[in-house]
């Protein structure tokens, strides 16, 4: 047979190239989200129904500043408080299992294998890798928590991240309709334009970040913010007539 024609052997592919996964934790994402959506929909209400009401360009953008300040003050405490109160809970946790490994380690060995061996492993293997992991303290404590809470204890998001993320997105959204007033346009028609554009964009962006179809996502958005802007707009134009 020509050494042409001889079979190869086949290749060792060797290890697959590595890759990398976006942060799911909720570090920064979703209060990110959360927050420049917040402050569109917010500020957009606002300046909806004021200036439907009958406010002045001068009212409209105090209130449209107002809210902008305000909610972004408080996105941010209210996001640093719930993730360091989460935080909190977690470690006082992590105490709470410290306590057991030391007071019954080999309950806790037994727990821990039970669990492996609910995920298809093999009772044998499993109480051999509970008994490697446990022969490192810190190991064997984070792999407890991991396996009953399901966090790791050294991968807790930041109340700081988390805080200046929902500041800083919810300041980029509601200055979105605030705009056109601030650059001395006194039109309400214009800054509904523009939150409907934002909406559409943010929705959108929030479809191609998590893989979901960008359209639905926009028109999602846009749909939830013509409804709390419609609401308001009505509300103050109901007021403005009756007051006035």
């Amino acid at each position: 047979m020509p050494a042409a024609d001889k079979p190869h052997p086949p290749r060792n592919p060797g290890p697959p190239p590595p890759h990398h996964h976006r942060d799911v934790s909720g570090g920064w994402l979703r209060p990110a989200v959360f927050g420049a959506m917040d402050g569109l929909v917010t500020n957009v209400s606002l300046i909806s129904g004021v200036g439907a009401g009958g406010g002045s360009a001068h009212t409209v953008a105090l209130t449209g500043i107002a809210g902008l300040v305000a909610g972004a003050f408080s996105m941010a405490t209210g996001e640093y408080v719930s993730v360091s109160s989460q935080n909190e809970l977690v470690q006082a946790e992590v105490a709470k299992e410290r306590h057991e490994l030391k007071r019954n380690p080999i309950g806790e060995r037994l727990e821990l294998a039970a669990a492996f061996v609910a995920q298809g492993v093999d009772p044998d293997l499993a109480h051999k890798v509970v008994e490697q992991i446990s022969a490192q303290p810190d190991q064997g404590l984070k792999m407890h928590v991991r396996e009953e809470l399901g966090v790791d204890p050294h991968d807790l998001p930041s109340p700081w991240t988390a805080a200046g993320a929902s500041f800083a997105s919810f300041t980029l959204g509601a200055i979105i309709p605030l705009a056109p007033y601030l650059f001395g346009a006194q039109a309400l028609w214009l800054a509904l334009l523009l939150s409907a554009l934002g909406a559409l964009i943010g929705g959108g962006a929030v479809g191609k970040l998590t893989s979901r179809p960008v359209w639905f996502s926009a028109v999602r958005q846009l749909g939830l913010a013509a409804v709390a802007a419609g609401a308001t707009y009505l509300i103050g134009t109901l007021i403005g007539t009756s007051v006035g």
